[in-house]
């Protein structure tokens, strides 16, 4: 351990580069792999019908694969500014640096690169992660921050989001995400029932899963923004002031379900004013057994005995 400008340095241990979180690099590659599965028995597929299962699957999947990920997504109110500010404690040496602010539905991201990188003989690259999901303990995870030393812009964004803040954003965001991350898991499951039952003979069921599954997205979306409409603690930093906004997530989530709306009232309305159109779309056919189900087709059972008779009486005809 060496001595930087006289102390001990406040953050002996690797420090890690800001990039995406782990539960999101799993969750991409594994709905990859599923689109790619699909495409390899495309091939396989005859006529037109090929092209409408491509655009079912790939879309899909997509609103699926969005669903889940944006719970894992620090993207919801995000907030970046560069600045020059103080980087220790009992120092008054300043560092320019460009500073991150990424609040996600279950913590806080809060990521310092220098500019340039390397400053004061260190490499100013951070990228920290403070959780209040169910079993977590925000203020437990912010103490050990102080006391592993973590830079003072960091330790600054943290500490307006603990318990006894008065800025109050730890139950305002804490409750936003909650909530937000209850509905879109319902979304989720409701989009797994609609999957299932477009692929059944029901499709004026699949369509309405997928009106739910819509309207569980948007209300993840409007309860995040009902919650967190409060005024925002102002953030000064420096001689700048960090200003945050709705991020990716928020919008793409937005965008989902305003897309299994559209979907789901399409569905719905071709069943009642083009059912044929649907059903070539969802790659069925007048022929399938179904109708016989219903009893539109007859089954006429002929008497091999009374064949000679060709007495009409002979036949029996049963519905099935």
């Amino acid at each position: 351990m060496t001595l930087w400008d006289g102390e001990l340095p406040f953050y002996p241990r690797p420090r890690r580069a800001a990039g995406f979180s782990v539960p999101l690099l799993i969750v991409i590659p594994v709905f990859l792999a599923l689109a790619a599965s699909f495409l390899l028995i495309l091939p396989g597929i005859r006529g037109r019908s090929r092209w409408f299962w491509l655009v079912r699957i790939l879309l899909s999947l997509f609103i699926g694969a969005e669903i889940v990920a944006v719970h894992f997504s620090a993207e919801w109110f995000v907030g970046r500014v560069s600045t020059s500010t103080s980087y220790k404690a009992f120092s008054a040496a300043r560092v320019s640096a460009r500073v991150g602010l990424h609040v996600g539905l279950d913590g806080i991201n809060i990521t310092l690169t220098g500019t340039p990188v390397q400053q004061l003989n260190e490499t100013i690259n951070y990228n920290e992660q403070f959780s209040w999901r169910l079993g977590k303990n925000y203020a437990q995870e912010y103490a050990e921050a102080r006391v592993k030393g973590l830079p003072d812009p960091v330790l600054y964004l943290a500490e307006k989001f603990t318990p006894s803040s008065p800025c109050g954003l730890y139950r305002q965001y804490r409750l936003a995400g909650h909530y937000a991350s209850a509905l879109l898991w319902v979304a989720f499951c409701l989009w797994l029932v609609s999957n299932a039952l477009l692929s059944m003979p029901v499709p004026l069921h699949g369509g309405l899963a997928l009106l739910t599954t819509g309207a569980s997205a948007l209300f993840a979306v409007f309860t995040f923004a009902s919650i967190s409409s409060a005024p925002f603690c102002p953030l000064r930093l420096g001689s700048a002031t960090l200003t945050a906004h709705y991020g990716a997530a928020f919008w793409v989530t937005l965008a989902i379900g305003i897309l299994c709306l559209l979907l789901g009232g399409a569905v719905v309305g071709f069943h009642y004013a083009r059912p044929s159109a649907l059903l070539i779309f969802l790659d069925r056919s007048d022929k399938d057994p179904a109708g016989q189900a219903r009893g539109g087709s007859p089954l006429i059972l002929s008497s091999p005995v009374h064949k000679q008779s060709e007495d009409p009486d002979s036949q029996i005809i049963t519905h099935l």
